[in-house]
């Protein structure tokens, strides 16, 4: 029987928990047309990430190191921090910014470092790979070859439009809430 690590359990609770955080979310959200506005000055940047990101990775079947990867080893994750702060700003809650820094320090950090450690073990490279590319804020230069080549049938076999799905719902929401409740 396997051991059940604190990494196992965020990776399980992570999506769960990420939709109970986003009622809890909308609940506490004050927001301002200026704050949506300065915080979807993060949030389309953080989705581009993301979509730029999956359109590289070919999760479990090799080391993704072109695009995004050639700058960060998590650029994914980066992109979701990027909309976090993206979304905390649109909403004008402490509370929230409170909220997603524990859970990107809780859950987060340690499924990057799960996910780490998988890439370890199995792809011979990810040491020097690692040792080159920082976990996850970008270097300014290149890893290797940064473009590579951009799937878009990875995009969509990553269901990445999801991010973009999920974030007009959220937004949509929160321009309900300013609208009707003034």
């Amino acid at each position: 029987m396997a051991s059940i690590t604190w990494t196992k359990i965020a990776r399980r609770i992570r999506v769960p928990l990420g939709f109970a955080f986003t009622a809890l979310y909308l609940w506490l959200a004050a927001p301002t047309a200026a704050s949506m506005l300065i915080g979807s000055a993060l949030i389309v940047p953080g989705l581009a990430i993301r979509a730029l990101a999956s359109g590289h990775v070919q999760k479990n079947q090799q080391l993704t190191t072109t695009g995004p990867y050639a700058y960060t080893r998590n650029p994914l994750y980066l992109g979701s921090l990027i909309l976090a702060v993206g979304f905390a700003i649109s909403a004008r809650s402490w509370w929230i910014g409170v909220g997603l820094v524990l859970i990107f320090l809780a859950i987060y950090l340690p499924v990057i470092r799960g996910e780490e450690a998988f890439l370890d073990e199995h792809f011979s490279e990810f040491a020097e790979y690692a040792r080159q590319v920082p976990r996850l804020f970008p270097r300014l230069s290149s890893f290797g070859d940064s473009c590579g080549t951009f799937s878009w049938d990875l995009y969509w076999k990553h269901r990445e439009y999801n991010a973009i799905l999920g974030t007009v719902v959220i937004m949509s929401a929160l321009a309900a809430k300013l609208h009707f409740i003034r």
